[in-house]
């Protein structure tokens, strides 16, 4: 199958790369020529824009860090919508649902066809082809793309309509967003009353607190202080704007959510937008006066 790729970040390349390994012919585009190049050396064709891509291949697949972004190459100027050649635009994205609505919308007036498709797993579930992937829009279109989507991992059929899968993750993240902030708490008190707290992870993962923050994130990236998980705190700040942004627009409450937002907005604003989110436990550690750090890792 031809595909265009735009976005080769650190999700993007690996699941273009699987693409690639797979078989699939490629032509990818990225605002950085150096991830480009990683692309070009495996064998995919370059493309100078989003509309260069889509002139050349019937499925333009994008995976972008912002809404802005997503729109600005989906439909801006030199976007995909411009297109000779493209049929369908399929986002890997995390935008919300009212931003892939209003993309979908956009496209109609070109007959593209608007398919939504985030995934979640992080950049090891995209590096071994793992990830759950979201998708919705028609039937048919999700046919024709299911054996390549099935490369990069799990399809999970969330709906028919433009922005069902975009609400489907945004569930997913506030859940893990809550994981990690709660478990940071959790973790911090622990280690204040002198528990270890590689135990207490032994713990937490053989009774009723096993959660996705306990079994991977605190003893890949917490306890040896590598805080290296690979999403970072502004990245799931902005999907915490989004989610409680649509439940409010459905009048959802979201009580805790809101406080789970309110803490990674204290994250990014202490630790920076940039910083991986695991370094949430740094606040709850600063305020308390301890680390939560495997005996034998030093700082």
């Amino acid at each position: 199958m031809e595909i265009g790729f735009i976005g080769l970040g650190t999700m993007g390349f690996h699941m273009a790369r699987r693409l690639l390994e797979a078989g699939h012919a490629l032509v990818v585009h990225d605002t950085r020529p150096e991830a480009v190049t990683r692309l070009t050396k495996l064998g995919a064709a370059a493309a100078a824009s989003p509309r260069d891509v889509a002139d050349r291949v019937e499925t333009v697949m994008a995976s972008l860090p912002s809404t802005d972004a997503v729109f600005a190459v989906a439909a801006g100027k030199d976007g995909v919508i411009d297109g000779k050649k493209v049929r369908r635009f399929v986002d890997l994205s995390t935008t919300g649902a009212r931003m892939a609505v209003r993309v979908a919308e956009a496209l109609a007036a070109k007959n593209i066809v608007q398919i939504d498709s985030p995934v979640s797993g992080g950049p090891g579930g995209a590096e071994k082809g793992t990830l759950a992937v979201m998708v919705s829009g028609p039937a048919a279109d999700i046919e024709v793309l299911r054996p390549a989507l099935s490369v990069i991992g799990k399809v999970f059929v969330i709906g028919d309509r433009p922005g069902m899968g975009q609400t489907m993750k945004l569930a997913n993240n506030l859940l893990s967003a809550a994981a990690m902030a709660v478990t940071s708490e959790a973790m911090v008190m622990g280690v204040k009353a002198g528990l270890d707290p590689v135990v207490m992870i032994e713990v937490i993962n053989a009774g009723s607190g096993l959660n996705t923050a306990s079994r991977d994130k605190f003893p890949r990236a917490v306890l040896p202080r590598t805080f290296d998980y690979g999403f970072t705190n502004g990245l799931m700040y902005k999907d915490l704007r989004l989610c409680l942004d649509e439940a409010e627009g459905m009048g959802v409450p979201m009580w805790v959510g809101n406080m789970v937002r309110q803490m990674f907005q204290l994250a990014t604003a202490q630790q920076g937008a940039d910083a991986d989110f695991t370094t949430i436990v740094k606040c709850v550690e600063q305020w308390a006066g301890v680390e939560v750090r495997a005996r034998g890792v030093h700082p």
